[in-house]
């Protein structure tokens, strides 16, 4: 059995049509109304026949909404084979959507992606978010990846656990999806859909460019500010010691060490704190602290080397350092050292609907 989620906030009757197109093509249908209001009920009055209407009473955002739905088929549903995830707007097409629970049938624990040609046909303001998506996701995952903000994608039940353990609760969910099964090593097919806008602008989408952008990225965002307040804080206190110091190996490898363990201590309690989330425990130390050990050795070699078989000043030369590490350490950090075990979504509260007889 095929069971196709829709969340919608302030639909139009663009979900009608692809609730009536799903019903004729044999799916099972669950949409949630996240938080729409009362102007829109009757929309979602036209479509209770043939689909289970779930609610939020306020608007908890499309990660929120995903996630009490798989909670729903996990808890009331019966034994469900298929999951197909899709936009309420038009953007997406039924059969495309066929399409994936068909690859989803045939690749079983792979998560089923619908991607859009990203050519002139799509809007300029989605053309350069995908890309830049895109771009930064290969590099933090190493995972390429066509489409990143496609919201068409498909899975089989053995996935319905894995889905709804990610966090996020908006638009960052999708992406953290990626990111997870990027992570797991589970597999990412790709499938070509139709690329569907009403308008140049995309002026249906409800994704807020600045503020959802932010939510996407937050993680590495926050990860950078930690990192660069702890580069300020090394390359000064680096720079106040080589002041005094002669610009000889003995030096500049005492003022390097006694720099980077001060700095390591600072970046440790905000990563701890703001960055990852968790507390400061001894296993997470031993690991952040073997970290910075590995880091201090390189970071040296790569210094020395710097300075002293290309010639580079001793300041730029630390610059230079500083940049090479820092992807490696933001990877480590977060797969490793600060990756939480387990994490339990939130029920949220839903009502029921009328199930697809």
């Amino acid at each position: 059995m095929s069971v196709v989620i829709i969340p919608a906030y302030k639909p139009d009757q663009a979900l009608k049509t692809i609730t009536d197109e799903l019903w004729e093509y044999g799916c099972q249908i669950i949409v949630v109304d996240d938080g729409s209001g009362d102007e829109y009920k009757q929309i979602f009055d036209q479509i209770g026949d043939i689909c289970i209407v779930l609610c939020h009473r306020e608007n908890l955002g499309k990660g929120a909404a995903i996630k009490t739905a798989l909670s729903y088929i996990k808890q009331e549903m019966g034994e469900h084979e298929l999951i197909g995830i899709m936009d309420c707007d038009g953007q997406h097409l039924s059969r495309d959507m066929q399409k994936l629970l068909q690859a989803a049938r045939t690749h079983r624990r792979t998560l089923v992606l619908g991607v859009r040609r990203v050519g002139k046909e799509m809007p300029f303001k989605s053309r350069m978010g995908n890309q830049i998506t895109r771009n930064v996701f290969r590099l933090v995952s190493g995972v390429k990846v066509s489409d990143t903000q496609t919201g068409l994608r498909a899975f089989d039940s053995e996935l319905t656990e894995k889905m709804l353990s990610v966090e996020g609760e908006r638009y960052e969910y999708e992406m953290n999806v990626l990111m997870s099964c990027a992570k797991e090593k589970i597999p990412i097919k790709e499938v070509q859909i139709s690329t569907i806008y009403r308008d140049k602008n995309n002026s249906n989408s409800h994704f807020r460019g600045f503020r959802d952008s932010l939510r996407i990225y937050k993680e590495i965002i926050k990860f950078t500010l930690s990192s660069f307040s702890s580069f300020l804080l090394d390359y000064l206190l680096f720079s106040m010691l080589m002041f005094f110091l002669p610009h000889t190996a003995i030096p500049i490898l005492f003022a390097n060490i006694a720099a980077r363990i001060i700095s390591a201590f600072y970046n440790y309690s905000v990563n701890c704190r703001f960055v990852f989330h968790t507390g400061q425990k001894v296993s997470k130390a031993a690991g952040y602290f073997a970290l910075a050990g590995f880091i201090l050795v390189m970071n040296n070699l790569i210094l020395e080397l710097f300075v002293h078989s290309f010639c580079v000043p001793v300041y730029p030369a630390k610059l230079l350092t500083e940049c090479l590490l820092f992807v490696i350490s933001w990877l480590i950090q977060k797969y490793f050292i600060f990756r939480k075990v387990k994490w339990q979504a939130a029920m949220h509260s839903f009502t029921g609907g009328k199930v697809k007889a």
